[in-house]
């Protein structure tokens, strides 16, 4: 039923969700190793193996804002085939271009 097919013809607030129901979420910054490209590939791809076992819904990766280089290596990491099959979408936050959101299936 939609927030507007009420019986009595009041419109309902949309119910956020209970702590039980949060979405979790898991947290990768990349600053402390962003010099090494081995081993900023097996940190993303650790990361979202875990979260994807584990049932965690988002993954925020943090590569800093910088020149952008950090972001589009993890974003080319993302669109890898196989890592792509993990999750639902990709978010870059546009109020902080810092922040790259993975949503999970």
């Amino acid at each position: 039923m939609r927030p507007y097919d009420e019986p009595t013809g009041t419109r309902r607030r949309p119910r956020r969700p209970s702590a039980s129901e949060a979405i979790a979420l898991l947290t990768l910054d990349l600053h402390p190793i962003f010099r090494n490209n081995r081993d900023i590939d097996v940190a993303l791809r650790q990361t979202l193996f875990k979260a994807a076992a584990t049932g965690i819904d988002v993954v925020q990766i943090i590569p800093g804002k910088g020149t952008g280089q950090l972001k589009k290596r993890v974003l080319a990491v993302l669109a890898q085939k196989h890592i792509k099959k993990l999750y639902v979408r990709v978010e870059t936050d546009a109020t902080n271009a810092g922040r790259v959101l993975v949503h999970l299936r």
